[in-house]
């Protein structure tokens, strides 16, 4: 495996609460990695720490082999990341924040380039982000992790707004561009996508890795579904329910 993406015991405080602790993973290049866990259990807070858009506070962060951890601008310049979508401008268009993430309007849809046809994008690109519905800002922001046209892409749940159809076709489209060389990091609910389309991935819970998936493990899920989503529920049952007693 030739690494693109890792983090050794990496730690992240959100308002001065441990949210990543100790996360030690590891994502080949030209992969597609899924990181499922329940709300709250840090995916988040890792995904902005490790491109570079929440301060670490411990261990490290590598793209391509290289220790990145104290070059927080480096990361956030080599790894696309889609914005929350509810803080896209208002008063901008689709085209002038695509150009502003790229330099260039047009060389940032060149870089965007199936993807915008799965988003639909073109009849938003001239449209205040303002009069734009919440699955539309979405697509805009999904657009925007791949303006820069950098290797490796980290999503946040990028189906969440999308319709079935956008959903459909934003899976394909993002499977095929890790078919041609990207490096693709996505935070899924859906443990239909994390099967189907991912060839690693990892759970978390209370900020932890709590189960990794190989490629091996996601095939065997492909062949029986419904045994690896009744599995996979039971094990964030035990981790919530685990949370719980430690809370008490």
């Amino acid at each position: 495996m030739i690494e693109a993406l890792g983090t050794a015991t990496l730690s992240v405080l959100r308002d001065g609460v441990p949210a990543v602790r100790d996360i030690s993973l590891s994502v080949a290049r030209g992969r597609w990695f899924g990181l499922i866990g329940a709300n709250g259990s840090g995916k988040t807070s890792y995904l902005r720490a490790v491109a570079g858009r929440l301060e670490v506070q411990g261990g490290t962060v590598r793209i391509d082999g290289t220790d990145c951890t104290a070059d927080r601008a480096g990361r956030a310049t080599a790894i696309g990341y889609a914005p929350d979508a509810a803080m896209l401008p208002a008063a901008l268009t689709a085209r002038a924040v695509l150009g502003i993430v790229a330099g260039d309007s047009d060389r940032a849809l060149a870089a965007v380039g199936s993807i915008a046809d799965a988003l639909v994008l073109a009849p938003l690109l001239d449209r205040r982000i303002g009069a734009c519905s919440a699955g539309q800002r979405q697509r805009i922001a999904i657009a925007c992790a791949f303006a820069a046209g950098q290797g490796i892409v980290i999503l946040d749940e990028p189906f969440n707004w999308l319709d079935p159809v956008a959903a459909y076709d934003l899976r394909h489209a993002l499977a095929a561009r890790v078919a041609a060389g990207l490096t693709l990091v996505t935070a899924l609910h859906d443990l239909a996508t994390l099967s189907s389309a991912c060839q690693a991935g990892a759970l978390l819970a209370e900020g932890r890795v709590a189960l990794e998936l190989d490629a091996a493990a996601l095939a065997s899920a492909r062949s029986d579904p419904a045994a690896f989503e009744a599995r996979t529920i039971t094990h964030l049952r035990g981790q919530a329910a685990n949370v719980s007693a430690s809370t008490a």
